[in-house]
């Protein structure tokens, strides 16, 4: 049998001595639970940097600095300033490790210093922040999921971009950042109910501004 080395994200690597199982079932899940082995949680990782081992936390910073990076960038819209909101959101949050709750989730919590850090860059620079437009949305429409994910390749980005924020903050997390209801509404700290809300009318928002430059 073939010893397997496994490649991560970070370029490491992981060598797979040969699984000792007579069945391909069994081989299966000693792989899996191998690889399960290999993950390492978020918040194990941070209860690592708060017992001392500081050098833990480069590896959050390689797990969460470009999915931030892209979506302060959505908010933002200039790359410089997202830069700094990502830098400056991870110097704050390895401040406050020790307040972290290592019950809640780790990538909420980061996502939600980022959203405060972006919205005040915001004000401080007296950017417009559109909450809301006068868009006329066609009565109970309801956009086709394959529309959505057609609507915010690279070539459409720009329409999501000139979206009031208030709708283009929760559909970058579900979409572009694959979140849950749930963990969009502790970002923003709203209701679930209301990240429903502006995501539906998100969608309505998003095909208007597109058809209106003619992407689609």
């Amino acid at each position: 049998m073939k010893v397997v080395e496994w490649v991560l994200e970070d370029k490491s690597k992981f060598t797979l001595l040969p699984i000792p199982s007579p069945t391909f079932v069994g081989g299966v899940l000693v792989f899996l639970e191998t690889m399960e082995k290999l993950t390492i949680s978020d918040n194990t990782i941070i209860a690592q940097v708060c017992k001392g081992d500081k050098e833990k936390y480069s590896g959050i910073i390689k797990r969460y600095e470009k999915k931030l990076l892209r979506y302060a960038t959505y908010l933002l819209q200039d790359e410089h300033d997202s830069k700094d909101v990502v830098q400056e959101s991870f110097i704050k949050a390895y401040i406050s490790l020790n307040g972290f709750n290592n019950k809640k989730s780790f990538s909420s919590w980061i996502y939600r210093i980022v959203h405060n850090e972006a919205i005040n860059l915001l004000k401080k620079h007296k950017k417009k922040i559109s909450l809301d437009e006068d868009y006329k949305l066609e009565s109970g429409e309801n956009l086709e999921e394959n529309f959505v994910k057609k609507s915010l390749q690279e070539q459409t980005k720009n329409c999501v971009l000139q979206m009031p924020i208030i709708y283009r903050e929760p559909i970058s997390l579900f979409y572009l950042e694959d979140k849950k209801y749930e963990e969009i509404s502790d970002i923003l700290k709203i209701p679930t109910n209301t990240v429903a809300t502006r995501i539906n009318r998100a969608k309505g928002i998003l095909k208007q501004i597109c058809q209106k430059n003619k992407i689609l």
